[in-house]
């Protein structure tokens, strides 16, 4: 190895990162946006360690939670209002909520296989002893890591996505690849077209082969259809690579592009729900994880993996997806340049 040569490499990529003002902002710009957008999501106090569902909800005011038990005096803990109670049961069952308080009937309800769910439970008999009814959650209990499968994999899924394409597009355009093509016949609509589809069939057959491997081994709940499945995750991913598509559109800097798709990625990593519930952040939270595409591709999953919904049942998801996907590739094409 030549160190003279090494030097002139280092030195080389140096000026040209320094020169590219935009990737250069970027890097200081990137982190400014994740600390505040986590220290809005998570503003106030101290996080608290545990969702509790209290219904009714007009139970909820501090005068009224002092009224009814010493558990609603205990710090760290985030007490949120249920309007029917049906629903909120079905939020403990599926580790949304960690535990689940009728004021009025002085009954609780745990999912058994939360560790959370235990640990409310021995908080709950501490500060109020026998004064609250133990309940059980109805129907089969769902395992966190049944939970947690839809999410993972669909991150991987969008990383896949936004990265196998979008990056990809953009280092053609910078070496040249682009500019070759386009004295060619070919339209912007096919070449994009073709880059979808293949990194599609790509990312199904790796989550394919995850979710089967991974299922010979924890054998994950999986009440709903896997045609179903299989067609929701086929429309995510579709939705995913659309969105890293329209990102390199024009794009000429690796450097660049990359800022931008993790800017893309890193909200939906937090904000959609792979790894924690959203329940009981920030309502405008709430709201702009609506407008990610993960966001409908792990609730429909999850939707028919954990409840056994059909097609119909996450149609709302799968419509929204759609619409993202061609708003992605229209915008996408019509903004292409091949240089």
């Amino acid at each position: 190895m030549s160190f003279k040569r090494f030097l002139a490499v280092l030195d080389a990529r140096n000026r040209e990162f320094w020169r590219d003002r935009s990737a250069l902002a970027w890097n200081f710009i990137f982190p400014v946006f994740i600390v505040a957008g986590f220290a809005f999501a998570f503003s106030g106090k101290l996080p608290d360690l545990y969702k509790v569902g209290v219904y009714p909800a007009d139970a909820t005011t501090q005068i009224d939670l002092a009224e009814n038990g010493k558990i609603f005096s205990t710090e760290y803990l985030q007490f949120i209002p249920m309007e029917q109670l049906d629903a909120a049961v079905t939020k403990v069952e599926r580790h949304q909520l960690d535990m689940l308080i009728d004021v009025n009937d002085a009954a609780y309800w745990i999912n058994e296989r939360s560790p959370k769910g235990y640990m409310m439970e021995r908080v709950l008999r501490g500060t109020d002893g026998e004064r609250f009814e133990r309940q059980t959650v109805s129907g089969e209990e769902v395992r966190y890591v049944d939970w947690l499968l839809p999410g993972v994999i669909g991150m991987n899924m969008m990383f896949s996505a936004l990265f196998g394409v979008g990056y990809v597009i953009v280092r053609y355009r910078k070496n040249g690849v682009l500019k070759r093509l386009s004295a060619t016949p070919l339209s912007a609509l096919e070449f994009l077209t073709a880059q979808v589809i293949s990194r599609l069939w790509l990312i199904m057959v790796v989550s394919i082969i995850v979710f089967v491997g991974t299922d010979l081994f924890i054998h994950f709940t999986m009440r709903g259809s896997y045609l179903d499945l299989f067609l929701v995750a086929c429309m995510g991913a579709f939705s995913l690579i659309c969105m890293g598509m329209l990102v390199a559109a024009r794009l000429a800097s690796e450097e660049f592009a990359g800022g931008l798709l993790n800017m893309v990625s890193w909200p939906m990593m937090f904000l959609s729900g792979v790894w924690f519930s959203l329940e009981g952040v920030h309502p405008l939270v709430q709201q702009f994880a609506l407008l990610l595409p993960l966001t409908h591709m792990i609730d429909a999953a999850r939707a028919i993996m954990i409840d056994g919904a059909g097609l119909a049942d996450v149609s709302l998801q799968m419509m929204v997806m759609a619409g993202m996907s061609l708003l992605f590739l229209i915008i996408g094409s019509l903004s292409f340049r091949w240089e």
